[in-house]
């Protein structure tokens, strides 16, 4: 078994649908890279587990950026996964980040809107406060929940599902994600992280019709451990 596959963490998985704790540098998709992404990863996964001789479905519902960890989920039937991205698009989906940033939010709670432009060749976007021609609106709610000796914790609440919204939106207020130099972040990572981890996905079973609350657990690095176990 290939170590990536062997290694991959699965978090939650029926007939249905299957989530993944993604680490950072996993691409969930993939792209002009070439690199292994985990949409095939966990179709690998899904072979090898229950010795699936044929062609194994694995639809992608929504991604998460690659330097980002956290929960992805992935439909394993057609139908799944066109109840999963509807509701994606309605807004069914309460998604819940933790960000580590370099410095403490004027206000400890506040909602963001902001309308973000995408510049594809440089593979990030802008904030304008404004609507303009080919912006999108983008909505988030924060909440500061810890500090630590050198950094601030932030539990994020996207509204909307926005290239790179939340790591645009928190850089425009002077909340700059540990290690994301793209927006702003005085440094880099060793691994190419960054400080923003999907903490937790909520939504109604595309086909079972239930509540379902999904959680992947914090990457195992000093700074995420340094939060409080009450609060993570």
């Amino acid at each position: 078994m290939h170590s990536t596959v062997k290694n991959l963490e699965v978090l939650y998985e029926d007939n249905h649908i299957i989530a993944i704790n993604k680490r950072s540098g996993d691409l969930v998709q993939g792209d002009h890279t070439g690199d292994a992404p985990l949409s095939e990863i966990v179709k690998e996964w899904i072979r090898i587990k229950y010795q699936k001789p044929g062609n194994v479905f694995t639809g992608v519902a929504h991604r998460i950026d690659r330097p980002v960890s956290g929960v992805v989920i992935f439909a394993k039937t057609g139908k799944a996964l066109s109840r999963l991205n509807e509701m994606f698009k309605t807004k069914e989906v309460d998604k819940t980040y933790y960000a580590a940033v370099c410095s403490m939010p004027k206000s400890p709670s506040d909602t963001l809107t902001s309308y973000l432009i995408k510049d594809s060749s440089k593979n990030k976007s802008r904030a304008s406060k404004t609507p303009k021609t080919g912006a999108k609106e983008a909505i988030l709610d924060y909440e500061h929940i810890y500090s630590s000796d050198r950094y601030f914790f932030l539990k994020v609440k996207p509204k909307t599902g926005r290239h790179h919204q939340i790591r645009v939106q928190l850089s425009e207020i002077g909340c700059q994600i540990k290690g994301d130099v793209k927006y702003g972040a005085p440094r880099t990572n060793k691994d190419a992280s960054i400080h923003l981890h999907a903490r937790s996905i909520a939504f109604i079973h595309p086909v079972k019709k239930e509540p379902l609350i999904i959680s992947a657990p914090f990457p195992n690095d000093p700074v995420w451990n340094s939060l409080p176990d009450k609060l993570a």
